[in-house]
């Protein structure tokens, strides 16, 4: 990118013990500098999306609050518009909608909701966000698709980003990818998690060289709005450390990596704050990736020097 965009850090978050507990963790997150608190969706210990992202936004200023993600297939596309544009509105115009196609076997296999093929759930998840898009647009929306039908619905409350709050799509494979880079303004580039689990597998489909292809996938769909778009990496380990490289030889076979892959893996964040900033502008340098989300509290306090040092640089 000609002028790459300022960094930003957002925090996943799942649960808390009680209201209060929940209000410090998103000003202490604020606090911190970082720029948007997520909630995941699933179906073990955790909280439902909107209601603590409303609770996030009630208890913080400026910090803004998104899913990452939504589950497409979890709910009707009709609902999730109302649902996510009252989050929109309650929450002064915070909201960024990151919605998938779904991906955790047990999920489905525990709440007896059918898991299609991808390539099904992925034709509803495009679905998905065209009727969410025009159901965020002034007036009544119809759509006639494969898996949904809308007649005439006049999408109601009217979200406060307009023309629609940000959407965040990610995921690992080529089709998902184009279509984020087709309709995401944000757009998430992870690992496939063919598996239906957080395995080696997928741990090994995160590598830089597949990272490559990925954001390439990203830049064919995308076209001239490529520039447009924000792109955002999770990362699954933080670990400040001074000693960097026994660290990567401990954690290299839990990701069935050799450790000079674990050095440059993109979701990794290993080493002292130098090293640690020097491995996220390098990201940017090579993948545009300038949103990163960190995920839990302890390891939101552990990448605050992180944030201190890069957000909004």
């Amino acid at each position: 990118m000609a002028h790459p965009r300022p960094f930003r850090f957002g925090i996943q978050l799942a649960d808390a013990a009680n209201a209060a507990d929940w209000a410090e963790m998103a000003r202490k997150a604020e606090d911190l500098g970082y720029s948007s608190l997520f909630v995941p969706d699933h179906f073990g210990s955790q909280l439902a999306p909107a209601p603590a992202l409303v609770a996030a936004a009630d208890a913080t200023r400026d910090l803004r609050v998104g899913t990452l993600v939504l589950d497409n297939d979890y709910k009707h596309p009709v609902v999730t518009a109302k649902e996510m544009a009252t989050v929109d509105l309650l929450s002064d115009g915070r909201l960024e909608l990151g919605i998938g196609a779904g991906w955790m076997t047990s999920d489905y296999d525990q709440s007896g909701i059918p898991m299609d093929p991808p390539g099904v759930r992925v034709d509803r998840l495009e679905e998905g966000i065209a009727v969410l898009k025009g159901l965020f647009a002034p007036g009544p929306f119809s759509f006639e698709g494969t898996h949904y039908t809308i007649h005439e619905l006049d999408g109601q409350p009217v979200p406060t980003q307009r023309p629609h709050p940000p959407f965040l799509v990610g995921g690992g494979g080529p089709r998902v990818l184009a279509l984020a880079g087709r309709e995401a303004d944000i757009v998430g580039i992870n690992p496939a998690l063919r598996t239906g689990a957080i395995d080696a597998t997928a741990a090994q489909d995160g590598v830089a060289a597949t990272t490559d292809r990925k954001v390439a996938w990203v830049r064919e769909a995308a076209g001239d709005r490529y520039d447009d778009i924000e792109i955002n990496l999770l990362v699954f380990v933080c670990v400040v450390t001074d000693d960097r490289s026994s660290m990567i030889e401990a954690m290299a076979p839990t990701f069935g990596l050799p450790p000079e892959e674990v050095t440059g893996y993109p979701h990794v964040w290993v080493g002292n704050v130098d090293e640690i900033c020097d491995h996220l502008v390098a990201a940017r340098d090579r993948w545009d990736a300038s949103y990163h989300v960190i995920q839990g509290a302890e390891a939101m306090q552990a990448a605050a020097p992180i944030v201190a040092r890069l957000a909004g640089a």
